[in-house]
């Protein structure tokens, strides 16, 4: 059945793909973004699309529309982008929520939350579960982030108990795939850009921090497969793959990929002090993910990488 679609943060990375994975189900699609961290180039090929509609808009400021469904992805996740404008990225979950969670009450639509896994802060919990409260510093230069997300899940919930709004949670971990930026700052994108330069790849402390890598073709999925579900779900249910990898680990791949496609400079790896209020673990525990969406990741973080490096080596021209 088709459905009228609002993505805020639609030109974002995760967002470009959801809409087009919304656009392929026959939906009608909304894409309301300020361009802050998201791109033209990542919705233009849609514009003549008949379904899909762009609106240029900052979700601080309310919005008046006729929707069925509401994706609130707006918010720059990345710390390149989120700590440039501490106070608008606090803006942009905690009012941007608002609005959102408002417009949905008025038009009695569901609204999902990408929330993410950095309400769990650095974890003294390993791996995490969804009733893990997390263990964040609210005045660090991450907490813009951290709290403004931690807020958002908390109106998300108030909302529900307050008007019995049907409301759904996702904590998204670390996403990676095509379409990514090569400025963003993220390990994945910093590090496939370097190696296909044949630049020094930096890993910031010793290396064994892990992290967990979901392709972003899986988690859309998971993302549409949690609006799908009933009224009684509502999350927060974890979304990333469980598969945990260090940055040695990562960047030793990535470097051996890149000469499988032909670069020649083998880039060395060089080592930063650890930023303030970096994780040093984070891996999902995806059971409820499983139990209530019938979702895994399917994708293997080789598999990924090449897709990745393919999509990186032709729009920067490497």
């Amino acid at each position: 059945m088709e459905r009228r679609v609002l993505v805020t943060g639609g030109a974002g990375f995760i967002g470009g793909h959801l809409v087009r994975r919304l656009l392929d189900q026959d939906h009608q699609v909304l894409v309301v973004d300020n361009f802050y961290s998201g791109s033209r180039s990542a919705i233009e090929s849609l514009l003549g699309h008949p379904r899909f509609e762009l609106l240029r808009h900052d979700v601080t400021f309310p919005l008046y529309v006729e929707v069925d469904e509401i994706y609130h992805l707006a918010c720059p996740a990345s710390p390149v982008f989120y700590q440039r404008d501490p106070v608008q990225t606090t803006k942009t979950s905690v009012v941007g929520s608002i609005n959102m969670l408002g417009l949905a009450k008025r038009t009695k639509s569901k609204v999902l939350l990408a929330s993410t896994s950095e309400v769990y802060g650095d974890p003294e919990v390993h791996p995490q579960p969804e009733s893990y409260w997390g263990h964040v510093n609210p005045i660090g230069i991450r907490s813009c982030y951290d709290e403004g997300k931690r807020c958002a899940e908390t109106l998300f919930f108030d909302y529900r108990r307050q008007h019995d709004m049907p409301v759904k949670v996702a904590r998204i971990f670390n996403t990676y795939g095509p379409g990514m930026r090569p400025d963003d700052g993220r390990v994945v994108s910093n590090f496939v850009v370097s190696a296909l330069r044949g630049e020094p790849i930096t890993i910031y402390g010793d290396g064994t921090q892990t992290r967990s890598f979901c392709y972003v073709e899986d988690l859309v999925d998971g993302l549409v497969r949690l609006m799908g579900t009933g009224h009684e779900v509502t999350g927060p249910i974890n979304l990333g793959n469980p598969r945990e990898f260090t940055m040695l680990e990562l960047a030793d791949l990535v470097v051996r990929l890149a000469a499988e496609d032909g670069v020649r400079r083998r880039s060395e790896i060089v080592h930063r002090p650890l930023p303030q209020d970096d994780p040093t673990q984070r891996r999902p525990v995806i059971a409820q993910a499983e139990q209530q969406l019938g979702w895994r990741p399917t994708v293997a973080l080789e598999d990924g990488l090449r897709a990745t490096m393919t999509w990186f080596r032709k729009h920067l021209e490497l």
